[in-house]
């Protein structure tokens, strides 16, 4: 079945909003419809399409112009049996002492590390992304320092890979949330992948609005990998439930956009331990002061 795609950029989430909702009417529907805030600093909304029959391109055409975005691209997608192109795709990765790997890769796990197992299908938070790849190395290099957290709370966690391999290392609470339940299911689906059941809570929740987030703070360790717009927000929530000495590892952060997280979170009292760039991404390795 071919797959169309239907693309444009317009400035502002309320017109971007006005669009994806009008695309909604469109004949053919497209079966679904997407509104994202492109992460660059630029202030442009992104707004897509997806259809199974070629779109109205005189009716995206007319979209476009009520709605002030620029001309749609339209691009027919070919078709490709995705699982088995990302599991062609990713290998496995070693990151310090944790090795993330699909279930077509165990028998290239070595001895000695920690394991990892996220399937390909869901290859967001596999350890390729350079946010993830940094979160677990700066986990890696707090082991390294000594530091133990018996106390975790992993916010926005996605496949819940950052709270699986805090909970391979140390014993105690070990808590994982994300804002949409599709999340939510897939951490505990990878859970019962690992033989993990049980070690780490998996909730809905947004940032840290959750009974069992706010009853077993203070945490030693939060992770959050996100976005800039979503960690800056959660600065003052992320001071109120980490423990003095406590620290914070945060991604989904460009590098230009750094120094601005830096800053809001010093004024949280929380400061800069470390920061390393993998390719655009940096990842930020917090320490909160009394």
């Amino acid at each position: 079945m071919p797959t169309f795609t239907a693309l444009t950029t317009l400035p502002g989430k309320a017109q971007a909003e006005a669009l994806g909702d009008a695309m909604e009417n469109l004949i053919p529907e497209p079966t679904g419809v997407g509104v994202f805030e492109i992460e660059d600093g630029s202030g442009l909304w992104e707004v897509g399409g997806y259809f199974t029959e070629e779109p109205d391109v005189a009716g995206l055409a007319l979209l476009a112009t009520i709605h002030d975005a620029k001309p749609f691209a339209i691009s027919e997608l070919p078709e490709t049996d995705w699982v088995a192109h990302v599991k062609r795709e990713l290998v496995p990765v070693e990151a310090g002492r944790f090795f993330v790997y699909g279930s077509h890769d165990a028998d290239q796990l070595p001895e000695g590390k920690v394991p990892l197992l996220i399937e390909a299908a869901m290859a967001f938070g596999t350890g390729h992304h350079g946010t993830t790849l940094g979160c677990l190395k700066a986990l890696d290099r707090l082991i390294d320092e000594g530091f133990v957290g018996n106390k975790v709370a992993d916010i926005g966690c996605g496949t819940a890979v950052l709270a699986m391999a805090a909970a391979r290392v140390w014993d105690g609470t070990f808590l994982a949330s994300d804002i949409d339940q599709v999340a939510v299911d897939v951490a505990e689906a990878n859970l019962r992948a690992n033989g993990m059941e049980g070690a780490v809570h998996c909730l809905e929740a947004a940032g840290f609005d959750a009974p069992a987030l706010q009853e077993n703070a203070p945490y030693d360790l939060i992770f959050a990998n996100i976005l800039k717009g979503p960690l800056i927000m959660l600065s003052p929530d992320v001071a109120a439930h980490l423990r003095d000495a406590g620290y914070a590892i945060l991604s989904g952060i460009l590098n230009e956009q750094a120094d601005e997280v830096v800053e809001v979170y010093s004024q949280n009292g929380i400061n800069v331990h470390h920061r390393e760039e993998i390719g655009e991404w940096t990842t930020l390795t917090l320490v909160k002061k009394s």
